[in-house]
């Protein structure tokens, strides 16, 4: 089983398995019924100040991915969402999906990284 990402914006698809939205503010312009989410967890989510500091700067990419993983290493949801993640890829794939426009630069990008690195095989 397969842990993935996707824009939110992007359709459903039988190959998402759980989705679930990894962002603490909500996508503009889509709806929740449209989204077909398994579960919407904003507090893995990181800080509105290091989410404004970043403001989608790539260049600033480099710093946010450290600082955000500080932070997941002191959230106390942090071992429950792993967990869960895990759980959920025992008998399926699980998507994290984000609203950023850049695939590659964002906080799902760097929540992904951060999951498998701790995943128990």
């Amino acid at each position: 089983m397969t842990l993935q990402l996707k824009r939110i914006y992007e359709a459903p698809a039988a190959s998402d398995g759980q989705r679930i939205f990894v962002d603490r503010l909500w996508a503009r312009g889509i709806s929740k019924e449209r989204a077909a989410l398994t579960d919407w967890d904003k507090e893995i989510a990181p800080s509105a100040e290091l989410r404004k500091q970043f403001g989608h700067d790539p260049e600033k990419f480099p710093v946010f991915k450290r600082e955000y993983e500080r932070e997941l290493a002191t959230n106390e949801m942090t071992n429950a969402f792993i967990e869960k993640i895990q759980a959920g890829l025992a008998t399926g794939n699980v998507t994290l999906l984000f609203g950023a426009k850049d695939e590659e630069h964002n906080n799902a990008v760097v929540l992904k990284e951060f999951i498998e690195a701790r995943l128990t095989k």
